[in-house]
């Protein structure tokens, strides 16, 4: 990873985005990836494209999500303390002690979900953090004071922390979905324009809002673009760590290689293309099912308007939905890879069907 693509992924990493409200986070991409395409689509939910070749008929989209989990402020206290909802899957069993932002139209105010002291707590009958008794306290001994400094119900709220390398061979952070999958079809983009490579339809970059609450924002961009094909990338579970059943969640390393989804969504000959052509370029890669749904936008695209050929490239990520998100610094570059090589492979017209 060169300096210009570091300097990207921390600028880009560090950035909030939660779902609702990933306008600053898209318009750090859109600075990124502008050099790389030849225009732009910006839906009104926030979703931004790039697009290399926009008169081509043949349409190809490479796609990862921009949002991450958050709070809401759902009720305020005559005593200044805030009661929180979920924005997306947030864990209320992290919260206790976290440091957050609350964002308001004054600017972001600082915070912390308390907790009571231990020496406090009978440990015969401790309750668990839950959503009915984690809360933040801003420093404030009223509900005008906390109103004074512009929070309100619905102002969005994340935890504090700060993207960083762990060891030799991690990134750890949160957030790390699915920005880390923005980073990646970015460097797809970087990589065709550098390398000058002239493709013979049109790409389309896409990095989509609202994925956390339900794929909506791949659900909005994939019937504007209608493609032909798409590539999505997300996290999945590395289920090696304690606590993790690999019986049910399968079992997926960090350090071994982009994760290939076998699934109802996911087209066959498609994901045979994309194994095809991990092995033709010495790709390590490991194999994941799913029962019914992925769970990501691929859901989405796949079933969009009158059904799109679509695949999952996942990047194998250990504690989702946390503040210490990891992910491996190989993992990264050989999703890049991947997705930059099947891009390359498809042929202009390239018909997935099984009977033709």
């Amino acid at each position: 990873m060169d300096k210009k693509s570091r300097n990207f992924l921390y600028n880009y990493l560090n950035n909030s985005s939660p779902t609702g409200f990933e306008h600053t986070g898209q318009q750090i991409w859109l600075d990124y990836i502008s050099p790389y395409i030849n225009s732009k689509i910006i839906d009104v939910y926030g979703t931004a494209v790039g697009v290399i070749n926009p008169n081509s008929k043949y349409k190809v989209v490479i796609e990862a999500h921009a949002d991450e989990i958050s709070w809401f402020v759902n009720y305020i206290t005559d005593d200044g303390y805030i009661y929180v909802c979920r924005n997306g899957g947030s864990d209320h069993q992290i919260a206790p002690s976290m440091r957050v932002n609350i964002y308001t139209e004054k600017g972001i105010v600082k915070g912390v979900f308390g907790w009571p002291a231990i020496h406090v707590r009978d440990a015969s009958k401790e309750e668990a953090p839950t959503l009915k008794n984690i809360f933040i306290d801003v420093g404030a001994e009223s509900k005008k004071e906390v109103e004074d400094l512009g929070i309100h119900v619905g102002c969005v709220i994340t935890f504090e922390d700060e993207f960083a390398e762990l060891g030799k061979n991690y990134f750890i952070g949160r957030a790390l979905d699915n920005r880390m999958g923005g980073f990646m079809i970015a460097e797809v983009a970087r990589r065709l324009h550098e390398k000058k490579k002239k493709l013979p339809f049109g790409l389309y970059v896409v990095n989509s809002v609202q994925e956390e609450i339900g794929l909506r924002g791949a659900e909005m961009i994939s019937r504007r673009i209608k493609p032909d094909i798409a590539i999505c990338t997300d996290v999945t579970h590395d289920t090696q760590s304690p606590m993790y059943n690999k019986k049910q969640s399968g079992n997926q390393k960090c350090g071994m290689g982009p994760v290939l989804c076998y699934g109802p969504s996911v087209q066959p000959n498609v994901l045979k293309m994309i194994i095809e052509t991990a092995k033709k370029n010495k790709i390590e890669f490991q194999r994941q099912a799913v029962s019914r749904t992925t769970g990501t936008d691929t859901d989405s695209f796949a079933y969009s308007a009158e059904g799109v050929a679509s695949a999952l490239i996942s990047l194998p990520l250990k504690y989702m939905h946390t503040t210490v998100e990891m992910v491996h610094k190989g993992d990264v570059e050989k999703v890049i890879e991947l997705i930059y090589s099947v891009v390359l492979e498809i042929k202009p017209g390239q018909d997935f069907r099984f009977i033709k």
